[in-house]
């Protein structure tokens, strides 16, 4: 059995909606699942001893991309989270009217990348209300 750590930064509870049913999901498929809310952990060693690591972030800003508060700390330090040759996949909620479109989850799959991470399988983007039936689908992609 592997084991997959879910860290979420959420405002409005979209994104730590979908970060559960991401968790349940990956534990249905046998994986040992540890979720984080990001306000409580620390870059340092983040991903040591997880076989995958999924990321969900919300995005804010009209003119700039705004990765949601408590997560800003985290994506800063990235580079100390252990990522590199670590399976990554990222999933974010936010709202197609603005111009960046989750662009925050786009900004943490870059930087996952950039730092040697294996990332899985397409983003997940909500828009608006998380629909559970595609947040199971998607959680079962990344495997």
């Amino acid at each position: 059995m592997g084991k997959a750590l879910v860290v979420y930064g959420s405002t409005t509870g979209n994104t730590e909606s979908v970060a559960g049913v991401v968790a349940k999901t990956l534990e249905g498929e046998g994986l040992e699942v540890v979720l984080k809310d990001v306000a409580g952990v620390k870059p340092e060693g983040l991903a040591d001893g997880y076989d995958l690591v999924v990321f969900g972030c919300s995005t804010w800003g009209d003119e700039d991309i705004e990765l949601q508060e408590d997560f800003i700390p985290v994506y800063d330090a990235l580079d100390a989270a252990g990522l590199s040759d670590r399976k990554v996949a990222v999933f974010g909620c936010g709202d197609s009217s603005y111009p960046h479109f989750c662009g925050a989850v786009d900004a943490i799959m870059e930087k996952a990348s950039e730092l040697g991470a294996r990332v899985v399988d397409l983003p997940f983007k909500v828009d608006g209300s998380p629909d559970e039936a595609e947040a199971q689908a998607w959680a079962k992609s990344i495997l």
